[in-house]
């Protein structure tokens, strides 16, 4: 596709004049600007939950969720996956964020890697992609050689794909198994798609790691319960969580959590079900980590 004729490459004709505006008045269109992301996600949706069953899919069987980028996007795919361990208690290789140009490029440019195809690939055969992973390309152009390469080895491997653009009809939308394209328009920088089209892909993601988490477990209603405590916040933010879930003051949460060797989800399945930490353990191994499952079985 000619960059010329995407939308995230086109001149927005509400910013024409963006260089005479006042520090108000930019803050203002571009507020307004970014009130059109929602709704061209609005659009995705139906592709995004496919894509979120998928990812469930492959963590249920052992498989990992890898995100692939170059620039922005690639920061975006990398961002996501360093917040997935604290946030859900999983192993560091659960979802894995890669960049063309590896860890450097999360700072500095580096030239010419997006436009490498091979090395996309070489990157994903030193993490190990196999086919029970799940790929998700990321691409605000839709047409990044780093993440087309990616793409068609993972679908050659037979992995699930799925391709995040801002430009409808783009070159990774039709390599991938699906494709989630929210055309947010014009970037009120003309070409800068750091902006809306960063926040399109950064909701995205966090649809797509955060509903896959929820459905395998990782959440009891809406609360994190498998949060690590890495530090003093994140331990009251667990006692926290066990009092929200179970009604116990703050003295019995921390003992139970500390019964339970840290884990908030055996806590509050001991205090739920009314049992000892092996039992919790057995019902949250019988009802497949979901804590709503292992306080009613028996």
């Amino acid at each position: 596709m000619d960059l010329s004729h995407m939308t995230t490459e086109t001149r927005n004709a509400a910013t024409m004049d963006l260089d005479q505006m006042t520090p108000l008045e930019i803050a203002t269109v571009m507020n307004q600007e970014d009130r059109k992301v929602p709704l061209a996600i609005e659009k995705a949706l139906p592709q995004i939950a496919r894509t979120i069953e998928m990812v469930e899919n492959a963590f249920r069987q052992g498989g990992r969720l890898f995100y692939i980028g170059a620039g922005t996007s690639g920061r975006l795919g990398v961002l996501d996956a360093s917040e997935c361990p604290p946030t859900f208690g999983v192993d560091g290789d659960m979802v894995v964020g890669l960049i063309a140009g590896g860890d450097k490029a999360l700072r500095f440019p580096i030239e010419g890697a997006e436009d490498d195809r091979e090395l996309c690939v070489k990157d994903l055969k030193e993490r190990g992609l196999c086919p029970k992973d799940v790929l998700v390309g990321i691409a605000a152009s839709g047409r990044t050689p780093y993440v087309l390469g990616g793409l068609e080895y993972a679908k050659s491997l037979g992995c699930g794909t799925a391709a995040i653009a801002c430009n409808s009809g783009s070159a990774v939308g039709k390599a991938a198994d699906i494709a989630i394209e929210a055309e947010v328009g014009p970037e009120v920088l003309t070409g800068s798609t750091r902006l809306k089209s960063g926040t399109a892909q950064k909701l995205i993601v966090n649809m797509i790691s955060t509903g896959a988490m929820v459905r395998i477990g990782k959440a009891y209603q809406n609360l994190m319960v498998d949060v690590v405590q890495s530090n003093e916040k994140l331990q009251v933010r667990a006692e926290n969580i066990v009092m929200e879930a179970t009604g116990v003051d703050r003295e019995k949460a921390r003992q139970t959590i500390d019964a339970a060797q840290g884990s908030v989800k055996t806590a509050i399945t001991m205090l739920l079900a009314d049992c000892g930490k092996e039992e919790a353990l057995r019902r949250l191994e019988e009802a497949g980590g979901k804590v709503r499952n292992a306080i009613q079985s028996r």
